[in-house]
Formats: structure tokens, sequence, C-alpha cells
């Protein structure tokens, strides 16, 4: 699965589940945007501020099930949206996109995609995605 990180939200306020993919170090060259869960984590951010939503969990999954309960622990119809960054994302987070907003759908939560443009990434950025993700363990926060 992953890794879920969770936030204290403002009672009332929409709450926003950001879904990052969980895309193996190995693919940094090729595709760095799917690698940089980070920068994916953030894009969502961005765009709750924007709505004055509240970021209350951030998924860092790669294939999961539509049905698995890291999904839809604690999630509330009419409250909860789920958002990831581009459809691009959400197809290598998830198993099946479609069973999963079929899904939504019968729940009464809204999926939304970010739509914007992934950042472009020179050898500089890759870099220090690769160090963040190849030392977590020797304290390095990625700067």
């Amino acid at each position: 699965m992953g890794e879920v990180r969770g936030s204290s939200a403002v009672p009332g306020a929409v709450r926003v589940i950001a879904i990052a993919s969980l895309t193996p170090l190995e693919e940094l060259e090729a595709d760095p945007f799917l690698v940089d869960s980070r920068s994916q984590h953030a894009m969502c951010a961005r765009w709750a501020a924007e709505h004055g939503y509240v970021i209350a969990r951030e998924l860092l999954v790669g294939g999961l099930r539509f049905d698995h309960c890291a999904l839809w622990d604690g999630v509330r119809p009419g409250v909860d949206v789920f958002v990831a960054p581009s459809l691009r994302v959400l197809r290598r987070a998830l198993s099946s996109v479609e069973a999963f907003t079929a899904e939504c759908a019968r729940r009464g939560v809204r999926v939304e995609t970010v739509g914007r443009a992934e950042p472009a990434y020179d050898a500089q950025m890759k870099a220090r995605v690769h160090r963040r993700l190849s030392m977590p363990t020797a304290g390095y926060d990625g700067r």
C-alpha cells in the first residue's frame, strides 16, 4: 500500500484527502513527477487552499484497490473530497480509477483533479528528489 498522513481539520470545513502515487525511485529519470510525491501533495494542498478547503489526509499509494479501507477510513459523504494532481497520478495510485469513481459516486464523495501543468524537472530537481527518497532514514528532509 503506502503511507497515510492525517492532520487536524477545522470543524465544518470541506476536508480533502490528497492522493499521490507511490512510484519506484527507479522511474525518476523517465517520469520524475510520478516519483515526486512531495510535489504531488503540494499541488493538492495549493488546490485545497485556493478553494478554502482543509487537507485532512495525504495518501501515498500505488495500485490500491478502490475498496481498500485506507481510502475510506472516516470519509464523510458531502463533506470530504478526494483530489489528485491529475488523472495520470490516479491511474498509478489506484488499481481502477473507474471503479474508484463509481464507488465515490455511490458514497456521495467528490473526486477532483487539480489539472495544472506538472513541473518541468531539470537535473538538479531530479537530484533533490533522488536524495530525499534514497536517504529518508538519514534524516535528510529534501532541501
